[in-house]
């Protein structure tokens, strides 16, 4: 059994979720492709993640 913590828990949200990730890559000069993306550097996999993290809490704040 494969314990894989980055699954999906609303699979109808899957394909805003990676048309969300393709937008926050975009904004941090990251070039992502459909599919498997193992050759990013640390770095790059982190801004991606940073940038989705940070427009996820202005949202936030913002509904506030």
């Amino acid at each position: 059994m494969s314990n894989r913590s980055n699954r999906v828990l609303v699979p109808e949200a899957k394909e805003a979720l990676n048309k969300f990730k393709m937008e926050s890559s975009r904004e941090v000069g990251v070039s992502l492709k459909e599919g498997y993306n193992g050759d990013l550097t640390s770095r790059e996999a982190g801004s991606v993640g940073g940038q989705m993290v940070k427009k996820m809490i202005e949202s936030y704040e913002k509904n506030l």
